[in-house]
């Protein structure tokens, strides 16, 4: 299990995979992953899809990653996904069954498909809630989701960090951020979590800007601020998009390589399954 790995005296290398849309060739991931393989991450972790067979999917993939990639794999599963506690009983199953033994639960945002009385209405409000009932069915390493820059729909850092804690209190073993690019307001993020008592591992999750398009859409659904200097080499290189990578690349190697001299328990690379990233990243 992944919380095993935490006891090694040395930071954790992990990746973000996501399954295909329903219309795209599923083969595409699966070579992906043949891929990531060499890399040799300590753990690999598949997006949970919003329905139909991109859920399908996410097990599937999750089943190759552990079995026979040999890697462990961490299946995010939404609260919002879940109808009732026998949908959660029969995924836990199947993961188990299959030799997962990794989830990383979450809230997850509304789908376009849900109305608001549904949303309102799910089985499961908070992954505190959904925590509590994975960890008494089975024995799985459990991860959660942290902002350093505060959850969107927290009033503030302090409401954010005690709806943190009441998640570690029902049994998550370790955090990985959402994506961030200052250092600072990570390391600030640290102290508080740690001044509140929250001993767990924090994987810091990054990903390296490396088109245009992302910008607008990191931004825009995360809220992440960008510093000044990576702002400008945006700007200054919007025109010409071989430099505008090198940049984003660049950027994101000092910023890890801050991060593992200040001791950080891991990094978890956002690598939207594009393997040149990951690697130029891990060498």
């Amino acid at each position: 299990m992944i919380k095993d790995l935490f006891h090694k005296n040395r930071p954790t290398y992990s990746l973000e995979v996501f399954p295909p849309k329903k219309d795209a060739d599923v083969s595409v991931i699966y070579d992906a992953l043949d891929q990531f393989k060499t890399l040799h991450p300590s753990f690999i972790s598949v997006t949970y899809g919003a329905g139909g067979n991109t859920a399908e999917n996410t097990f599937a993939i999750a089943s190759y990653i552990q079995n026979q990639c040999g890697i462990e794999a961490l299946t995010h599963l939404t609260c919002v996904a879940i109808p009732d506690k026998l949908f959660l009983t029969n995924f836990l199953t199947n993961l188990y069954r299959n030799g997962i033994r990794n989830l990383l639960a979450l809230r997850g945002d509304q789908p376009r498909t849900m109305t608001d009385e549904q949303f309102a209405a799910r089985y499961y409000e908070h992954a505190s809630d959904l925590t509590r009932d994975v960890k008494a069915a089975y024995d799985f390493s459990v991860a959660g989701a942290c902002y350093p820059e505060v959850h969107p729909e927290a009033s503030g850092m302090e409401e954010d960090i005690k709806n943190l804690k009441k998640k570690i209190d029902e049994g998550v073993d370790f955090l990985i951020t959402q994506m961030f690019y200052d250092n600072q307001v990570f390391f600030r993020f640290i102290e508080k979590v740690r001044a509140a008592g929250i001993e767990v591992p924090v994987l810091a999750g990054l990903m390296p800007i490396t088109s245009a398009s992302q910008v607008k859409n990191i931004v825009g659904m995360s809220g992440t601020k960008l510093p000044k200097k990576l702002a400008d080499d945006l700007e200054r290189f919007k025109d010409s998009p071989e430099d505008l990578k090198k940049a984003g690349l660049d950027f994101t190697k000092k910023q890890m390589a801050e991060l593992l001299e200040r001791g950080v328990d891991g990094i978890h690379l956002y690598s939207m399954n594009k393997v040149e990233t990951a690697r130029a990243i891990y060498e």
